[in-house]
């Protein structure tokens, strides 16, 4: 065995913390790895929209921003070029972009988002509001909403 070989770090839904950055927000944030734990500047959070929530507009001055839509639809904007997003899409926000993502659907929107670097993403996630994740988050977390029947 290699010597230099680690054991990585894993982590299940039931460990993600939850926060609403702002008593206003109408989306949460569950933090999976951030500076912390990943030991290097990054951000990866999956970013849960309610029906009609959107996030304020906001940039970054050095940060490049990744999303993956895991369940829902919705509406990117960056720099005033807006396109739909839904289930599968994957987005680049390039530093400086100014962008907002929007719930577009009848139920919520669940993106995976990962920031490099950190740029205090993580610490100001983490200076919101706690929230809990509910059955519903569990269940895309878990991708027990993709089981097919019969």
């Amino acid at each position: 065995m290699d010597a230099s070989c680690i054991i990585p770090v894993i982590k299940t839904p039931k460990d993600y913390q939850a926060y609403r950055i702002s008593p206003q927000d109408t989306n949460r944030l569950a933090i999976v790895f951030d500076p912390s734990s990943a030991n290097m500047s990054l951000t990866y959070c999956v970013e849960i929209f309610d029906v009609g929530g959107k996030t304020p507009p906001n940039r970054h001055q050095l940060a490049v921003e990744m999303f993956f839509v895991l369940k829902g639809e919705g509406v990117a904007t960056c720099d005033g070029k807006a396109v739909p997003i839904q289930a599968g899409d994957s987005l680049l926000v390039p530093a400086t972009g100014t962008h907002v993502i929007e719930n577009t659907g009848s139920d919520r929107l669940y993106a995976l988002c990962i920031m490099v670097p950190n740029e205090d993403f993580a610490e100001l996630i983490r200076s919101g509001t706690p929230v809990e994740l509910d059955d519903q988050d569990m269940a895309v977390l878990r991708r027990s909403d993709a089981l097919v029947k019969g």
